[in-house]
This record gives C-alpha cells, sequence and structure tokens, in this order.
C-alpha cells in the first residue's frame, strides 16, 4: 500500500535536503524511511532502491545546476561568461554541498545523456566559443575547467585554505585570470 503523500518527488527532494545537510553518502532509503515514518518497504513503490534514489536526486542536482549556469552566463561572452559560470559552480558548492557531490554521481550513458548536464557541458562549451578553441581543444578545454572548478571548490569547503592568506577570493579571482589567460592564449598542437 503506498502512504499517502509520498511521492517519487517528494522523496527525491527529501534526499535533495538530506545530501545538503548530512553528505550525499548519507542518502540512503533507510534515512529518508525514517524521516517520512515508513518502512523502508515503502518507499520501493516510488524508487527502486539506494541507487535509484541517488541517481534521481543526482538528476535534479545536474538539473539545477545547469539552469543556474544558463541564468547566469545568459548575455555574457569571454571572460564574462567565464567568470559567471566559474562563479555558479563555487556558489553552487557552497550553498548545496551535497547536491554538488550529487553531480559527480556516476550514470550510465543513456541517462547522462538526458540529463542536466548535457545541458551544463553545451553552456561550458559556448562560454569556449568566446575563445574560438576548435575541437578537440575544445573538449581538453571543458575538463581543465570542470577540474579547476572542481578542485579549488572542494579544497575551499574542506577548509584547506583556511589557515593561510590571502583569503580564498582574492585566489578565485587570480584563478579565473589564469584561466582566461591560458584559454586566450590556448597552446598549439605541435605535428
Amino acid at each position: 500500500m503506498v502512504r499517502a503523500g509520498l511521492t517519487t518527488e517528494r522523496l527525491v527532494l527529501a534526499g535533495a535536503a538530506l545530501a545538503d545537510e548530512a553528505g550525499f553518502d548519507a542518502v540512503t532509503p533507510s534515512t529518508l524511511a525514517k524521516r517520512f515514518d515508513v518502512k523502508v518497504a515503502s518507499l520501493y513503490s516510488h524508487v527502486a532502491g539506494a541507487h535509484d534514489l541517488k541517481r534521481r536526486v543526482a538528476l535534479l542536482a545536474l538539473d539545477e545546476l545547469a539552469g543556474l549556469a544558463a541564468d547566469a552566463v545568459a548575455g555574457r561572452s569571454g571572460k564574462g561568461a567565464l567568470v559567471a559560470l566559474a562563479n555558479v559552480h563555487r556558489d553552487f558548492a557552497r550553498d548545496h554541498p551535497g547536491l554538488f557531490a550529487a553531480t559527480r554521481f556516476p550514470l550510465d550513458s543513456e541517462t547522462a545523456a538526458a540529463s542536466g548536464g548535457v545541458r551544463l557541458a553545451q553552456m561550458i562549451r559556448a562560454v569556449l566559443r568566446g575563445y574560438d578553441l576548435a575541437e578537440p581543444e575544445q573538449t581538453h578545454a571543458v575538463r581543465l575547467l570542470g577540474s579547476v572548478f572542481l578542485g579549488f571548490v572542494t579544497l575551499e569547503l574542506g577548509g584547506s585554505f583556511s589557515h593561510s592568506a590571502p583569503e580564498p577570493q582574492e585566489s578565485w579571482g587570480r584563478t579565473l585570470d589564469a584561466l582566461d589567460a591560458v584559454l586566450r592564449h590556448w597552446p598549439q598542437v605541435s605535428g
């Protein structure tokens, strides 16, 4: 019997909230069952198990991040678009650390192809068009940006920058300046 008021959407939203409160690893059917005061088996009419629950939270996170990125980069190009995109990633990670972790949950190819991750990658590529990078260099640049955004934010959230000057914000600005310079002067492949 399906408990009244319990829906897949409510479970996923509760999973997202739990991820931000306690970390993405804490998102489990048993934890959510306790929150809804139901037996774990009651959740299985809405999600297929722990993996499915996490997959759905990851899809929500990717959609949310892609929507924020689209709003941030709209009407911008070049360094302005790069900074807006970078700041969206950093702000999302600070405001939603569990959902930010969820964006890295491994998805199968079919699910990934239908996710907000595709829109996010398309926006990153749109930002890179302002730097006149062709394939396959564009793919390398997408990977560079993702690595820098993830690395800086992960270190910052983990407290790695808390014990030294200057403030992380200053380093963030310098990092974005450096990325802009690298993208404007992308190394040519010699062959």
